[in-house]
């Protein structure tokens, strides 16, 4: 079998950032990297899952809804793939920076975390989950486009 391109990717190279991952036609991969791959401590599965649903729910409600494609984790435990299509990359900047702040800032109900809605309803964590932002939130903060590149 072929390699897939994100393991093509010099892992021993990558930083706390945020990156462009691939591009397939007009759909941009970016990696949210929160934890320098390789590097203990990860992400805590319950504040990596309540990430998500934070993430994934502000995205797919903000102004840009319909450039979202998608919003979840890396099965490593070191950050986030977010996809996006006919979104300009200073945009996309602009949103995950947004979602950071939010996340870091948020209180109230998890959304989509009722055994109902939820798959895994018992591993929520949200003070873990806004630890996780507020540390992305720190890292992005003077984050542009030519910030982008894994080089």
């Amino acid at each position: 079998m072929q390699k897939i391109k994100s393991f093509e990717v010099d892992h021993t190279k990558l930083g706390v950032g945020m990156y462009i991952s691939r591009v397939d036609d007009d759909i941009i991969t970016y990696d949210i990297r929160m934890v320098k791959p390789n590097t203990p401590p990860f992400l805590e599965n319950s504040g990596l899952h309540t990430f998500e649903h934070l993430f994934a729910t502000y995205v797919r409600n903000s102004k840009f809804s319909k450039n979202v494609i998608y919003a979840g984790p890396m099965g490593c435990r070191t950050g986030f793939y977010f996809l996006t299509r006919k979104m300009h990359h200073k945009d996309a900047i602009g949103l995950v920076k947004e979602t950071m702040r939010f996340i870091a800032n948020f209180d109230g109900e998890i959304p989509g975390a009722t055994e109902k809605e939820c798959g895994n309803c018992l591993d929520h964590n949200l003070k873990l989950a806004k630890l996780y932002a507020k540390k992305m939130s720190s890292t992005l903060e003077n984050w542009d486009i030519k910030h982008l590149n894994y080089s």
